[in-house]
């Protein structure tokens, strides 16, 4: 936190959003981010995952739901993301 005219300003949080595989924990939900970015050699696009665990207080979501996430303080070992909004629906 930085102190600018005696007022706490705080950084920017990260925000990512990606596609629920799963949700059968209580309050925790698994949300996966596809990337398609290009090799840096042989130019080729590849595509990559990375899984987030997410708290869910409401458990809301579903599977297959596009979500908006935020990070936040470590809740447990290996949840520190959380639920912002639901982009869309899964059908």
């Amino acid at each position: 936190m930085i102190e600018k005219n005696k007022k706490i300003i705080r950084n920017n949080r990260k925000q990512k959003q990606g596609i629920v595989i799963s949700d059968k924990m209580n309050k925790t939900i698994i949300v996966s981010e596809v990337k398609k970015i290009k090799h840096k050699y042989y130019g080729k696009s590849i595509t990559k995952k990375k899984k987030y665990m997410v708290h869910d207080e409401k458990n809301i979501s579903k599977n297959g739901d596009k979500v908006n996430i935020m990070e936040i303080r470590p809740i447990s070992k290996n949840k520190c993301w959380r639920l912002v909004s639901i982009l869309e629906k899964s059908k």
